[in-house]
């Protein structure tokens, strides 16, 4: 087909219309936008040609994310996230705030209101008995190598089948998720269990959108973590363990190379007692470097909607990411 009609007078009068530029109420930003969007997708109609079997099935998909709350895994997978990141990466060079551990993804999984702990923490429930001991610990450091005492160090991480907890209805709440305030040395240390990876489910909505693609939705076996200090940038981070066979080919794209850690195992009887544990372990260690601010709004992380703590379930609705894993 050889029609195009984008470019005529009638649609583009037609385009203003939609967004309500001859309106005067509504918000003149999301008019902006809005129009942008919809002009995109029009000319993308026009200039591929696409046929109305082909535009109510991406109807279909969209519901079908939209049911099973998968935008939030869609979302990495198409690689706005890391897009975001890459953003903010430029803006920080721009206002000349460099150095410090580099940042990566959130991911939609993170829950408010984590028990907290000086120092150390256990993070797992021992629910996973099969699954191999973790050592987590590391120093929160500024860009200058200065420790920095008290730092809030949130962590959470997924089980040996790849689930998480709140989401996961066979786990405890909260399990293998903590907040640990650094020591006086900045040292955070946690006991837990080595995650697993995992995909997204087969045959959702957002596996349809991968495969149509060619592409897998694998994830490597990684930790996330919320770092903040007063007069300290906030760090959205997560590190991938090494030796996962997807570790550089994350269907999320939260891999960065200098946030791919190795899980050493211990079996030294000295080591194992030492932490007073009952077998060989495996230390991982993640050193943290924050970069200074004096910007309040910095210092933050910033607002987008996550998943609450239990006593706020009515707002769970909107919030929730549900079946999305990432």
């Amino acid at each position: 087909m050889t029609v195009k009609i984008f470019g005529t007078p009638e649609v583009q009068d037609f385009l203003k219309t939609v967004a309500g530029f001859d309106q005067e109420g509504g918000n003149e930003r999301a008019k902006q936008i809005m129009h942008r969007l919809i002009s995109d997708l029009y000319k993308l109609i026009d200039d591929f040609d696409v046929s109305e079997e082909e535009y109510w099935f991406a109807v279909s998909l969209l519901n079908a994310l939209g049911h099973d709350t998968q935008f939030g895994l869609l979302s990495p997978g198409l690689g706005f996230d890391h897009f975001l990141d890459m953003r903010q990466d430029a803006t920080d060079a721009e206002a000349k705030r460099t150095g410090g551990t580099p940042r990566t993804i959130e991911g939609p999984l993170y829950v408010a209101g984590a028990p907290e702990a000086e120092g150390f923490a256990r993070m797992d429930d021992g629910s996973d008995p099969d699954a191999e001991v973790m050592w987590l610990t590391g120093q929160v450091r500024d860009v200058d190598g200065t420790p920095i005492p008290g730092a809030k160090v949130e962590i959470w991480h997924c089980n040996s089948k790849g689930c998480y907890s709140f989401f996961d209805p066979t786990q405890d709440e909260y399990n293998m998720r903590r907040t640990i305030y650094a020591d006086s040395e900045g040292r955070y240390t946690a006991r837990s269990i080595i995650p697993s990876g995992y995909g997204v489910p087969e045959g959702a909505p957002t596996d349809v959108v991968l495969k149509s693609l060619g592409r897998h939705g694998e994830r490597p076996a990684h930790i996330h973590y919320f770092i903040s200090a007063p007069g300290h940038q906030h760090l959205t981070t997560q590190i991938n363990l090494a030796g996962d066979p997807y570790t550089f080919d994350d269907f999320a794209f939260a891999t960065r190379e200098e946030l791919v850690v190795t899980a050493k195992r211990i079996e030294d009887k000295d080591e194992i007692a030492k932490r007073e544990l009952d077998g060989s372990f495996s230390e991982v260690v993640f050193d943290i470097e924050l970069a200074k601010t004096e910007q309040p709004e910095l210092q933050h992380r910033h607002a987008r909607p996550r998943a609450k703590a239990k006593e706020d379930e009515q707002n769970q609705a909107s919030q929730l990411a549900a079946s999305a894993k990432v």
